[in-house]
């Protein structure tokens, strides 16, 4: 049986990564606490060197790591910023990198990966696919494989986002983070709820391809359809042997929903004209999920995690399209 992680493993992996990823800061939106008649913060993690939140859980997953593993490398598949994540890391530890990423990952996601240092293979239609190459890259290489999200220690790393946001605004009560193979929320349930077990966590996920969602539903890991998004950042499965995040998921999540696409594009554009960032809509579906099935926060302390930057040109253009704005409307 596995050792449960607990909140000193996120003190650990803070420890470990200081340095290397930056204590990201946690700013009062006005906007969007006029308009919710609420307290909101955003806890800007696109400001991560890599341009998400994802460097984390990739270096002190790295950082855990025998001399001989480091050594000889790691492999692991990615939608674009765990690998953006793991290559940054490994270039400053000195340690090989190999991405296996499918063909739905935007260019400029790959583009970013080609020039981060990392061996970069592109393989198949969707996530799963990827992972089935990194996997035979592992075995036939004798590399080391990192997951993605399905790890102790790169939950760990990602719960020290939620630690930092305890640690601003202790008085937080409601937080808000995008939802995928659960990485994320996992380690941010630990953080939270560990501190205070009265937080309550809302994940969000697109409408379509919403894996973890869908196997909270049926009460246990399920495939789904792996489709384009306007947060491709949130996209593939969660994986049917499931180690970690789906019971974390499970047990600290209290509320999940789904947007559609277009609220998701009107989220982007929140936040390029009234915070004046432009950001993933993996990072603005918190803001889609208040919006679209209109949430309540009239007096409460809410954090959205801004999970990440990097925004494709295209994906850009297909969120004015869809919110019914020029690209350059804005300028």
């Amino acid at each position: 049986m596995q050792q449960e992680l607990t909140l000193h493993d996120i003190y650990l992996a803070r420890q470990r990564i200081a340095g290397l990823v930056l204590r990201s800061p946690m700013v009062r939106s006005e906007s969007l606490s006029r308009r919710w008649n609420c307290e909101a913060w955003l806890k800007l993690d696109n400001l991560q060197p890599t341009g998400a939140f994802k460097l984390r859980g990739a270096t002190n997953a790295l950082l855990g790591l025998d001399p001989a593993q480091r050594a000889r490398g790691v492999v692991t598949m990615s939608t674009g910023n765990f690998g953006r994540a793991l290559a940054y890391a490994g270039q400053h530890l000195g340690i090989p990198v190999t991405v296996c990423i499918s063909r739905l990952v935007p260019n400029n996601k790959v583009e970013a990966l080609r020039a981060s240092g990392a061996d970069l293979v592109i393989h198949g239609n969707c996530q799963d696919d990827a992972d089935i190459e990194a996997h035979r890259l592992r075995d036939e290489q004798g590399l080391a494989y990192i997951p993605p999200f399905d790890d102790p220690l790169v939950i760990a790393g990602q719960g020290t986002c939620g630690l930092e946001i305890m640690e601003e605004q202790p008085d937080i009560d409601l937080v808000f983070a995008g939802l995928s193979g659960g990485g994320l929320i996992a380690g941010l349930g630990l953080a939270l709820k560990s501190i205070n077990p009265a937080v309550e966590l809302v994940g969000v996920s697109m409408r379509d391809g919403a894996a973890m969602l869908e196997s909270l539903a049926a009460g246990h890991p399920v495939q789904v359809p792996e489709v384009a998004s306007l947060a491709d950042s949130l996209g593939g499965g969660i994986g049917l042997d499931n180690a970690w995040t789906f019971a974390m998921t499970q047990r600290y999540m209290d509320r999940g929903y789904k947007v559609d696409e277009a609220q998701i594009a009107r989220a982007i554009l929140h936040f390029l004209h009234e915070e004046k960032m432009l950001v993933e809509g993996a990072a603005a579906v918190g803001v889609a999920a208040v919006e679209q099935h209109r949430l309540d926060l009239a007096g409460r302390r809410v954090a959205f995690v801004v999970s990440g930057q990097n925004l494709s040109n295209e994906t850009f253009a297909e969120a004015c399209r869809l919110a019914g704005e020029h690209p350059y409307a804005h300028l």
